[in-house]
């Protein structure tokens, strides 16, 4: 149990990986914070297939929109509750539940610029009954920012060093680092597992690549490597984000050629995830020393390999640093429901180029 001075909070993630929940249970005390447990859900395979659906446009339509929006919002509330219990928690344990929703539409550039979360949190504070912090991204976007990343604060607070100039990799399906140099700088650099998964998924009937297996069986395509690699978004300078909506099985058709052999696809599509990475480090984090890579893209080997090849810097993941790397997303939502609760700004206008600090996230009483 925390002591007086601390409390806890359980943070609920679904990413644009669409693979699981990741809940995580945090503790915070002061500026501390530290991990007391993690787990991670499957998805019901029937909302799996809707929320990629919707996050890619494909059948878009209200009542899909509004049925996942409450059977999301049901399945982390009911898997919450359970999560709680088998923690030995009672409700009064917990200050708050911080929810991220699924992202499913992100278009976070013109006057009438808007990004959509759902997962009823409504129905989370019903079910657990504890008070859930939600809708996190939208008033940084009404203050002119991207609303997203919204984790740099969280990873500055967790992984930040005095001496050694650090950059902090999540690749989830899109890949987002963190510049911990002053002033903070973060953003989605491309594609993290948002190709890799479903292709592999199409051509293996696998949800993912486990370690980069059969990525390893192909060949870099460098005519495709070079078409993936002239996409505008890499060259765009921050504050930038981007989604599914953008990088998907569409978008990578208008650049295929027949003859490629599906393994050599793989592996050219991991070669553009590592190098488009690179990439964005070498061009806006230049002085990194030393990238710490969170996400589950941390656990293919290939794609490790292949960044400790390109980048210019040391290569390791946060779980040599003391952090489960399955929990730091679920982790920052979680910190971030305690930024709400105190009234305390929580968006980083160096990051999202919103016009200046603000509390961010709704309150859902029990």
């Amino acid at each position: 149990m925390p002591s007086d001075d601390s409390h806890l909070y359980l943070g609920a993630m679904t990413g644009t990986s669409v693979d699981g929940l990741d809940l995580a249970l945090i503790e915070v005390a002061g500026s501390t914070v530290n991990l007391i447990a993690q787990r991670t859900f499957p998805l019901p395979s029937a909302l799996r297939k809707t929320l990629l659906e919707l996050g890619q446009g494909i059948g878009d339509n209200l009542d899909a929109l509004g049925e996942a929006d409450a059977a999301l919002g049901r399945f982390i509330g009911e898997t919450a509750r359970g999560f709680i219990d088998s923690q030995g928690l009672a409700n009064e344990a917990l200050r708050a539940i911080g929810s991220h929703g699924q992202t499913v539409r992100h278009r976070p550039r013109g006057r009438n610029a808007f990004t959509l979360q759902i997962g009823d949190p409504n129905r989370i504070a019903e079910l657990t009954g504890v008070t859930t912090v939600a809708d996190f991204r939208r008033r940084d976007l009404a203050a002119g920012g991207q609303g997203a990343p919204l984790a740099p604060g969280f990873h500055a607070a967790l992984f930040s060093h005095a001496r050694e100039r650090r950059t902090v990799l999540n690749v989830g399906g899109i890949s987002n680092i963190t510049r911990l140099c002053t002033p903070l700088q973060g953003f989605d650099t491309g594609p993290g597992n948002a190709l890799m998964d479903p292709w592999c998924a199409k051509h293996q009937g696998a949800p993912f690549d486990e370690g980069g297996a059969w990525a390893a069986t192909g060949r870099v395509d460098e005519a495709l490597l070079e078409s993936l690699l002239s996409d505008p978004y890499l060259d765009q300078a921050p504050p930038k984000s981007t989604g599914r909506e953008h990088y998907n099985l569409e978008w990578l058709s208008e650049r295929l050629r027949p003859a490629l052999k599906p393994q050599d696809v793989q592996r050219t599509l991991l070669e553009f995830t590592a190098a488009s990475i690179a990439y964005a480090v070498s061009n806006w984090a230049p002085e990194t020393e030393r990238i710490i890579v969170c996400g589950g893209g941390r656990l293919n080997r290939l794609l490790l390999q292949r960044l400790k090849a390109l980048a210019n810097a040391t290569v390791d993941t946060a779980d040599e640093h003391g952090w489960d790397g399955d929990a730091i997303e679920a982790g920052a939502f979680a910190w971030l429901a305690h930024q709400r609760l105190n009234n305390a700004p929580a968006n980083v206008p160096s990051v999202t180029g919103a016009a200046g600090s603000r509390v961010i996230g709704a309150i859902y009483a029990p």
